[in-house]
């Protein structure tokens, strides 16, 4: 990065051409040192016509580089440093066998979830994620770190079969809290993603949200899919028994109440846009200041750029004495 100390004294260059224009409009009054009778003799071309011209421009390029000196021009070295009180997340991500279904546009729910985690991280350099995985039992698959990268390479890795089939939403919850239980930062945040309704592991979903609670933990809940349609068989008062299609959703009520007791917020996703949506919803809710600090250190370019204007002018001097301008 170059700068100059005082930029204004570059509009001197401005002048030289004026300079130049003035000098070839200017009468030649001295009376010559030799008379000719003819040039005919005189080389005027070739070579030395080139040298001559070259000689011609020295002055003026020493002047030119003396106006740069003269404007100390600086080379710097700028880093920044960037001070974040940060917030830690940990994606509690459900991989049931249910989360197989293709309802959600873009491959199946759980593909969907993956995708939108894999933003959700690279659009926070300065935060540390982690991710857990749950079923059956849960797991982690990723500690707090702020290795996105190799976050995100993991969020690729959670699939089907890692853990036994099942809804074990206090468990994953559970685990997601461990993970945040020694951070020390202000915010802590959980993003609970999960398709059904807990039907397996040892802890309740609400006795996990109580412990996010007393850790300062703030809970996210986000129900994915749509509710399915099943035919079932009902007593009509006039029609009497017949068959009707129903919509079967999962019961959403342990979700809101995780995130009413925790201070986060529930929501629904239906499709992979909506999802999209709720976690740009939670990017924006959980920011932490960013303050960046920049240094700058320069180095005065002024010296070599003046030593290089006085070998010009040794140069001219040079020629002045032995060939420039000099009849043969």
């Amino acid at each position: 990065m170059i700068r100059f100390e005082y930029p204004w004294l570059l509009l001197l260059l401005l002048v030289l051409p004026a300079l130049l224009a003035w000098r070839a409009r200017r009468p030649r009054t001295r009376p010559a040192a030799v008379l000719w009778s003819t040039l005919a003799g005189l080389p005027g071309g070739g070579l030395r016509g080139w040298l001559v011209q070259f000689a011609r421009v020295l002055p003026w390029a020493a002047l030119a580089l003396a106006i740069l000196a003269a404007a100390r021009p600086q080379q710097g070295i700028q880093q920044s440093e960037v001070d974040s009180r940060g917030v830690d997340i940990v994606l509690a991500i459900d991989i049931s066998r249910s989360m197989s279904a293709g309802d959600m546009g873009g491959g199946t729910r759980l593909d969907v979830a993956r995708a939108t985690a894999r933003d959700f991280a690279r659009g926070r350099p300065h935060d540390r994620l982690g991710v857990v995985g749950f079923a059956g039992t849960a797991f982690t698959q990723c500690p707090l770190t702020l290795d996105h990268e190799t976050l995100v390479s993991l969020i690729e890795g959670l699939n089907f079969g890692l853990a036994e089939d099942g809804t074990a939403i206090g468990m994953g919850l559970a685990t997601a809290v461990q993970r945040l239980k020694e951070s020390r930062t202000p915010s802590k945040v959980a993003v609970l993603l999960t398709d059904g309704e807990n039907n397996r592991g040892a802890i309740d979903p609400l006795t996990s949200a109580d412990l996010a609670r007393a850790l300062g933990v703030k809970v996210y809940t986000i129900l994915v899919g749509r509710p399915s349609v099943e035919t079932v068989t009902v007593d009509d008062p006039v029609r009497g028994r017949i068959q009707a299609q129903m919509n079967v959703g999962v019961d959403e009520r342990p979700l809101i109440e995780i995130a009413r007791r925790t201070g986060g917020r529930f929501f629904r996703a239906g499709d992979a846009s909506t999802l999209g949506g709720v976690y740009s919803e939670i990017d924006r809710l959980e920011r932490a200041p960013i303050r960046s600090l920049v240094y700058r250190e320069y180095r005065d370019l002024g010296l070599m750029v003046l030593g290089a204007a006085a070998a010009v002018l040794a140069l001219l001097s040079l020629s002045l004495s032995t060939w420039a301008f000099r009849a043969p």
